[in-house]
């Protein structure tokens, strides 16, 4: 990779780290922040802002693809990256695939987030059960009238697919 790439991707992941500590000192959340790039600018920037506006999806790249999106006036960011100053967890990593950015740099582990108490490793374990093993009760209900909603979805002339 060419030094001067190099050197503008340290700086966007810079920013992502600038923002986190930022973060933390001003009282405004957790110690994670997130970018997202397109043809070399930031178009978005966010940190974590869960218990400021008190909503746990509010995780610095949720909130970051959010922007961005409204931004561009589109729901996929396919010619986009984010940077992240920690691995994202995984909500982030959902909502960076149904975004469809193009490629995530990450500075902070899992593992390092989990030292500092943010551990997500339940998380995935969670995911990998069957949902009537889950610790959340989940319980299915009125599958067949469900069905009619994808039904109408197949049926309907007017959707966007994504």
């Amino acid at each position: 990779m060419a030094h001067w790439k190099r050197n503008v991707k340290k700086h966007f992941m810079a920013r992502a780290i600038a923002l986190s500590i930022d973060n933390v000192r001003s009282g405004g959340g957790g110690p994670f922040g997130a970018v997202i790039v397109r043809n070399g600018r930031i178009i978005a920037e966010a940190a974590n802002c869960v218990t400021l506006i008190n909503d746990p999806t509010a995780h610095a790249e949720v909130t970051a693809i959010r922007k961005a999106c409204r931004k561009l006036h589109k729901f996929e960011l396919k010619d986009c990256e984010i940077y992240t100053s920690c691995e994202p967890c995984p909500m982030c990593v959902g909502a960076i695939y149904w975004a469809r950015l193009r490629r995530v740099y990450y500075a902070g582990t899992a593992s390092d987030a989990a030292k500092a108490g943010f551990d997500d490793q339940f998380i995935y374990r969670e995911i990998a059960r069957k949902p009537d093993r889950r610790k959340i009760s989940m319980v299915r209900l009125m599958h067949k009238d469900a069905l009619a909603g994808f039904r109408a979805w197949k049926e309907s002339g007017e959707k966007v697919l994504y």
